[in-house]
């Protein structure tokens, strides 16, 4: 008797497309140089559609999976940033493909989290190649192998997946890294009953910087030793938890479980919402850190500037150590370039990149340290496919759009109301008082201001960070202040030196 055949794999279209019927299985395009070309004209549009700051939060992490005959598969990171692409940019992405591949009709987003944590509990020879084209891993076997037991207990506590790569010794350390290493490092030495240093400990910086990296290096280390139990989770995935420990009616198991670890480690906060999940998030530290237990926590941007976050978890936040991680200086990012190359050339014995070249995209490629895995990645895949070995003139034909303008610093309000007292001989804590003397309210309102053309905080935010002023306060001293600078020459240019001091 003949065996029913399997049903095939569901696939989920995105909103505004239609389900194809069940087709037979289609062959899946080879990952060729003019595919990635494609997909980082498809980054470009939508770069260029919906700005930097949205793409950065949205799509900085996507990557392209594969291209069948209609349908490009795609892979991010979370879920979370999976649901909410499928239900905000759907459309957007499927017609930026479209203008590059007319005869695209669908697109499927999938979760990476998966493919890393089968992967890493996998013995050694059961070990599939990486899903990604061009990818490869950032350690030896003995390493992987050897970090198994931590991520069982990973995933045993409920946590997120550990991606085996992200260890300690694997982050390279430079100028613009080097407390955030040192903290985190403390933290994962310390051994269960020692009095905590940091707490909380805040690691924020930008997108590609490395702040996931120190975050699961906490978790591989502190299961690994110490007898500590390490928990670490996105803010995705703690967000899930406590819905759907709601839904079970398991909530006090759920409280009950995070109360028991040891060190709670929670990436990407930024993505917390929710006004329950905010609360039972800020009641879960407020308990760990009055028992004695460590709290590490990453965000892209320092506590008082998470403005979807209630005030008593910023203010809890900032009450710890706080410490940013800063762009990669250049010296840094070459260190990363040889130690890339050389795990590629594990797997590619023939790949070579000249020090001449490698000089090149480090100094050239400055946003973060994905882009520098793109650029090699490039370079790997026009060296494997073409046959030609790597040369400047292809290095810069390669990673041509991965150079980008130099991003203007980001002013913060802080930086202005230090920089305004100090310039006018007042006190920070002038600028926020109630007090009304001349000398006090006219660089008060400068820095007001100041805060509004030069960063992006709402007027209501504004008001908030001058001393809990309201928003019609702040309006009417940006309006004196325009009025003052179209038509008094000492005001304007008084202004003007106050923008280049905080821009330099």
């Amino acid at each position: 008797m003949l065996k029913p055949p399997e049903p095939a794999p569901a696939v989920f279209p995105l909103p505004g497309t239609l389900a194809a019927p069940p087709q037979s299985p289609r062959k899946t395009t080879e990952m060729t140089s003019t595919n990635l070309e494609r997909w980082s004209r498809v980054k470009q549009r939508l770069r260029a559609e919906v700005g930097d700051d949205i793409f950065s939060s949205w799509f900085a992490r996507m990557d392209l999976d594969g291209l069948d005959d209609d349908v490009v598969r795609l892979s991010v990171p979370t879920r979370f940033l999976k649901s909410w692409i499928q239900a905000h940019y759907a459309e957007r992405v499927l017609t930026c493909w479209r203008s590059e591949q007319p005869l695209v009709r669908r697109i499927e987003v999938s979760v990476r989290s998966a493919v890393l944590r089968n992967n890493c509990t996998k013995p050694k020879s059961e070990r599939s190649e990486p899903a990604r084209d061009g990818q490869y891993p950032m350690q030896s076997a003995d390493h992987r192998h050897f970090m198994v037991p931590a991520a069982t207990q990973q995933e045993a506590l409920g946590g997120s997946p550990l991606d085996p790569r992200l260890s300690f010794d694997l982050f390279m350390v430079g100028r613009s890294n080097t407390l955030a290493h040192a903290a985190a490092k403390q933290v994962a030495n310390a051994r269960r009953g020692e009095a905590v240093m940091f707490n909380p400990l805040y690691i924020h910086a930008g997108v590609g910087l490395g702040k996931t990296h120190l975050l699961q290096a906490i978790a591989w280390a502190g299961n690994a030793r110490n007898g500590r139990k390490v928990l670490y989770l996105t803010a995705e995935r703690f967000m899930y938890g406590f819905v759907s420990a709601l839904k079970t009616q398991t909530a006090i198991a759920f409280k009950e479980a995070l109360r028991a670890i040891d060190v709670l480690v929670i990436d990407d906060l930024q993505f917390l919402q929710g006004k329950s999940t905010q609360a039972e998030f800020c009641h879960t530290l407020n308990a760990l850190i009055d028992a004695g237990r460590q709290v590490v926590v990453a965000g892209d941007r320092p506590p008082a500037d998470l403005e979807s976050l209630d005030d008593r978890v910023r203010s809890r936040l900032a009450g710890g150590l706080v410490v940013e991680m800063g762009s990669h200086e250049e010296e840094l990012r070459l260190e990363i370039l040889k130690a890339r190359v050389a795990v590629a050339r594990q797997h590619h014995p023939g790949f070579d990149v000249p020090a001449l070249v490698l000089a090149f995209v480090a100094k050239t490629i400055t946003h973060n340290g994905r882009d520098l895995d793109g650029a090699l990645n490039r370079l790997l895949a026009h060296n494997k496919l073409t046959g030609h070995a790597v040369t400047l003139e292809m290095a810069e034909c390669a990673v041509r759009d991965l150079v980008r303008p130099q991003d203007p610093k980001r002013v913060r309000i802080e930086d202005i109301q230090r920089t305004v007292a100090r310039q006018y001989n007042v006190s920070r804590a002038d600028l926020l008082s109630s007090r009304r003397t001349a000398n006090v309210v006219r660089p008060r309102q400068i820095a007001m201001y100041l805060a509004k053309t030069l960063t992006l905080r709402s007027l209501p935010e504004i008001g908030r960070r001058f001393g809990g002023r309201d928003h019609t306060t702040v309006l009417h001293a940006v309006r004196k202040i325009e009025t003052l600078v179209g038509n008094d020459t000492a005001t304007a240019d008084e202004v003007e030196l106050l923008k280049r001091l905080l821009q330099e």
